[in-house]
């Protein structure tokens, strides 16, 4: 509303006073007496407000007007924002979707880059991460919203935005049907993996519709109908949301096959000589698009792997089986603990109270302020083991007795899949005195995601609060970094190997006890 006065302003003096009528008709703001900054001492992070005494963009009245509401900012509740109880990561309130709207105009267009520019700068933890200036992106992208006047320009301009956050936490999430459009409706039934910097075969999404398809495991991808495989990642690398090139890959591979047609045409690197193939592709539900690309989902979420070494699969974990699986594991070496998944529970507290025999610190916080935007304070330090730090009590129930804590080797399996509450299940086991993280890198993404809602019915979001270890080492954008580098390679894949799970059994049996 207030854009159209704003354009046909001829100088610096004028637009100065259409903006100042403007704020100012947005009624009073009462004075604030207990209205003070954040202490330096306790904020990770503080608002740039340097725009705010920019005297060759704003006159000095409306700069005055302007200091004047930073003095005096509200400091009770507020319609918009707030932070969720106990967490602190934002909660965006009130925002209109605008969900008729498939094409937005340029105004709502505008809307989308200044609404998610503005929850980037006043509430994302890392954006001093980021990595560039993020008010320059801001300039660079209102031309291109602008620009954006189709449905499906929209949404793509709208992704190399959220892209340029670098958190796998923001993308567009949801079945947005232009977008499902583009991408098409049908996948080839062969599960893809970069490995060795190549687009390798690792699995089928379904075996039988898999093997028809000719494809071994350990065939390296190079062409997708004509198009090598190195054009399509520098093409989407742009358009694809997450924290480092790692996650980004893990992602471009889930849709590298994807398409509008039922047949694709692939080219494949198969012990040094090159062949091509039509390969069928089949809609989503004929298909298993959620089997874990990394290792082969076992059955039970424990199991020995050797006599005396046993392997805890966090992705079927239950709360209610820990005693039993500790129990069965109490005599052995070492155990392998594989979280290159997404654990079905969360068993953080519950259990490194196995594994530590006292409390350790393993992670703190940075939580944003409503009453001050933009600034990101400290939280206390918070420990695992077998006292439940928050209430200082007990994590079992008054009677029961406290495990004994696990005495043998345990080795911490992670790689691109180890994403949010995996990487944070990650720092908490670590603390272990006898842990060994064993993998490669992590998806980069931690803290309590917090949703965003944008004009056209898109949904998007961040992570919502700062994750760091006890000494405020980042976690963002760089992931866990393992004590012990190991990655499959295309030999061990055709050979139908995990040599990630053979590198850390080897691990505990060169280990005494």
């Amino acid at each position: 509303r207030i854009l159209p006065k704003v354009i046909n302003t001829t100088s610096q003096e004028e637009r100065s006073g259409v903006l100042s009528e403007w704020v100012q008709s947005l009624g009073k703001v009462a004075p604030c007496p207990k209205c003070q900054p954040l202490k330096s001492d306790k904020a990770k992070l503080l608002p740039n407000l340097v725009w705010l005494s920019d005297k060759k963009q704003l006159s000095e009245s409306l700069i005055r007007q302007l200091d004047y509401i930073k003095n005096n900012r509200n400091q009770g509740k507020h319609y918009y924002i707030s932070l969720a109880p106990r967490v602190g990561n934002p909660e965006f309130k009130n925002e209109r979707a605008y969900p008729s709207m498939t094409t937005p105009d340029a105004g709502f267009r505008l809307l989308t880059l200044y609404r998610y520019w503005n929850m980037i700068e006043y509430f994302f933890p890392y954006k001093y991460a980021i990595g560039e200036d993020w008010s320059g992106v801001l300039s660079e992208f209102i031309p291109k919203f602008i620009a954006a006047n189709d449905s499906l320009a929209y949404r793509l301009t709208t992704l190399a935005l959220i892209a340029r956050i670098h958190d796998t936490h923001a993308n567009l999430w949801g079945r947005d049907q232009i977008l499902s459009q583009y991408k098409g409706a049908y996948y080839a039934p062969l599960q893809v993996r970069f490995v060795e910097e190549q687009a390798v075969v690792v699995n089928y999404y379904n075996d039988s519709l898999g093997a028809k398809t000719s494809l071994r495991k350990g065939d390296v991808i190079t062409k997708v109908d004509g198009i090598s495989v190195e054009e399509l990642v520098r093409q989407r690398l742009p358009s694809t949301p997450a924290s480092n090139q790692v996650t980004q890959l893990r992602d471009i591979a889930g849709d590298l096959m994807r398409g509008q047609t039922p047949q694709v045409e692939l080219s494949i690197l198969r012990e040094g000589k090159e062949f091509t193939f039509p390969v069928e592709r089949y809609p989503a539900e004929q298909l298993n698009l959620a089997r874990n690309p990394s290792t082969r989902e076992p059955d039970s979420s424990y199991r020995l792997v050797k006599e005396n070494i046993g392997y805890l699969y966090l992705g079927k974990i239950r709360n209610a089986q820990l005693p039993r699986i500790m129990d069965a594991f109490r005599n052995t070496k070492g155990m392998v603990i594989d979280i290159r998944n997404y654990p079905s529970e969360f068993v953080v507290f519950t259990l490194s109270a196995y594994l530590l025999p006292k409390p350790a610190p393993f992670v703190k916080f940075t939580t944003g302020e409503v009453s001050y935007p933009g600034s990101f304070a400290w939280a206390p330090t918070l420990y695992v083991g077998k006292w439940n730090t928050r209430k200082h009590k007990p994590l079992l129930k008054p009677g029961k007795a406290l495990p004994a804590h696990y005495p043998g080797k345990v080795v911490i399996l992670v790689n691109e899949l180890t994403q949010s509450q995996a990487e944070y299940t990650t720092m908490a086991l670590r603390t272990a005195p006898n842990a060994t993280v064993m993998g490669s890198q992590t998806a980069g993404a931690d803290g309590n995601v917090s949703p965003i809602v944008l004009p056209g019915n898109l949904f998007t979001g961040i992570s919502g609060i700062g994750v760091y270890y006890p000494d405020g080492k980042e976690t963002q954008r760089i992931g866990i970094v393992p004590d012990v580098e190991a990655k499959p390679t295309l030999q061990g894949i055709r050979e139908g190997r995990d040599e990630v799970l053979e590198k850390a059994i080897q691990l505990i049996e060169s280990t005494a006890r």
